[in-house]
Order: C-alpha cells, then structure tokens, then sequence
C-alpha cells in the first residue's frame, strides 16, 4: 500500500483543468483527494471491491465501478487498476510494450490502450520512483508530478 501526494494536470477534448492530488491506495481499496489550490478537498473518489463513490462537496454520486463512475460524472475515464502499477513505474501484467531509459527503468509504457511516458524520475538511481508522468488515451491527456510517497499509510 502506499499513499502520494502531488498534483494532476487534465487535457479532454481541448478542456484543461488541474488541481492538487493525495492518493491512498491499499490491498482492497482507493481514496483519492482531489485538493483546491489552497489545499481543500474539492472532490473526493473512493472505491472498494463492490463499489465506487465520488463527492464533489454538492452531489455525491455512485457506481458499480470507479471507471463507469469517472465517465458518468466527468466525462472522461481512468484506470485505477493499471494506475497504481504504473505510478510505481511497474507494468499490470505481461501484456505491455515497454521502452527503457540507459539505467533500466521505465521511458515509455503502452498497455490496455494507454500510453504512459516517464517524463521524470525522483533521482538517478535504477529503482527510483516517478517524479512526473504522462498519461494518454484517445482525446485524454493527464500529468502527474508527484511531490512525496508514503509506505503503508493507516
């Protein structure tokens, strides 16, 4: 389990949007802060094995799955099951193409539709975690820069 912070840049059909970003992810579920400037909580996603949730401070809204839920709500879709591999620069699964940089890690990664580009790492080290990454699909485009890690959070 481990738990990020940092901040989430979005590109959709020429819409931009950005905002702060604390992610919590354990064995069985996700919590996801998506923060304000000043570092409120403007919407909040969490998902388990049978459900998702997001609530944006007005409406609260719920589906089977955070994906359908994403598409339902914001028009666009992630994937948290491929995501919280990749953010470890770690593919979900054999099924990915992947390019490496000159000390082994992840450059580029292609899988269940996504292209993801490690744009860069925390330091110079072989096994060093993302720093900033690019995710793409279709007419979706998100930048993550992630600020701080955190192993096993309660």
């Amino acid at each position: 389990s481990f738990a990020m912070n940092g901040r989430i840049s979005i590109k959709h059909n020429g819409a931009r949007d950005s905002a702060g970003l604390r992610w919590t992810h354990q064995a069985q579920s996700d919590e996801i802060l998506l923060l304000t400037p000043l570092g409120q909580t403007a919407a909040r996603i969490y998902r388990n094995a049978t459900e998702a949730m997001l609530d944006n401070g007005d409406r609260h809204y719920q589906d089977k799955d955070v994906e359908s839920l994403m598409m339902q709500v914001l028009g666009w879709r992630m994937q948290l099951d491929g995501l919280h591999h990749w953010v470890l620069a770690l593919p979900d699964g054999d099924d990915a193409l992947v390019e490496r940089d000159p000390l082994g890690r992840l450059a580029v990664l292609r899988q269940q539709g996504w292209e993801v580009r490690y744009l860069k790492y925390a330091d110079k080290q072989a096994n060093s975690l993302p720093k900033q990454m690019q995710l793409s699909r279709e007419q979706l485009q998100i930048t993550l820069l992630i600020d701080e890690w955190e192993w096993n959070p309660k």
